[in-house]
């Protein structure tokens, strides 16, 4: 089963003390969580200003130095559309990103404008691409036009927990039908995190959490850093097994 820490999102640096910004405190934190259990790791690579940002003079370091200092394990990058709204620019700024310091994998929110020809950049660069299932529909996106993804992130975005489950249900009926044979990813966020990944456990899927997701443990107080929710969701995962 694949773990991976998803370590900053698009959350605003500050939302949570630990939240890593900065390369140092990414690959800091890379550590951290893989010494938790982690897997794999997933980035929003920012700026010097802490926002998210998809240019190549940003993505290029940020990988050569996970690459140098950091853990030995994949790393996922964020092609969403919060690190860059104009979808021909993250286009461009994708296909700029040096060959030398290409991410393991990307996400692609299917539901986003542009996301199946992003998809399909992706694969002709050699980095897996990882498809964001946020809704039935962008399930038929997925199905309809036969992408090669290498795994399927099914991301319920509503608030309540029984609210996700039922989409999540809905979404995964689909991926069934078509017998999409892609492994997959379940996650919530906030409230839904740690119901969703208890969902995704009992599933056998795969499973992500860290700041991105939540800054809360399952009892609801706040966690200390990502290596915490590591730690926690390894216990589930171990309950489990």
């Amino acid at each position: 089963m694949r773990i991976v820490a998803c370590l900053n999102g698009d959350r605003r640096p500050g939302a949570h003390p630990a939240l890593p910004v900065s390369p140092e405190q990414l690959v800091a934190d890379a550590h951290a969580v893989v010494g938790a259990g982690a897997t794999e790791i997933h980035v929003h690579p920012r700026d010097a200003t802490g926002a998210e940002s998809l240019e190549p003079q940003v993505v290029t370091p940020l990988m050569e130095y996970l690459r140098e200092a950091g853990p030995n394990v994949p790393v996922s990058l964020t092609t969403a559309l919060s690190a860059q709204s104009d979808p021909w620019r993250r286009y461009d700024m994708v296909q700029r990103w040096a060959a030398s310091a290409l991410p393991d994998s990307a996400t692609v929110h299917l539901h986003e404008a542009g996301s199946v020809d992003l998809a399909h950049l992706l694969e002709d660069r050699r980095v897996a691409v990882e498809a964001g299932v946020w809704t039935v529909e962008a399930a038929r996106i997925l199905v309809a036009t036969k992408l090669r993804a290498a795994a399927v992130l099914v991301e319920p975005t509503q608030v309540r927990a029984e609210d996700a489950r039922a989409n999540a249900d809905a979404v995964l009926s689909l991926l069934d039908r078509a017998k999409v044979a892609a492994p997959r990813l379940l996650h919530g966020s906030d409230a839904t995190a740690w119901p969703m990944l208890e969902a995704a456990v009992s599933a056998g899927y795969d499973v992500r959490i860290g700041l991105e997701d939540t800054m809360r443990l399952p009892d609801g107080t706040e966690a200390h850093d990502n290596a915490a929710l590591v730690a926690q969701a390894v216990e589930l995962v171990g309950a489990a097994a």
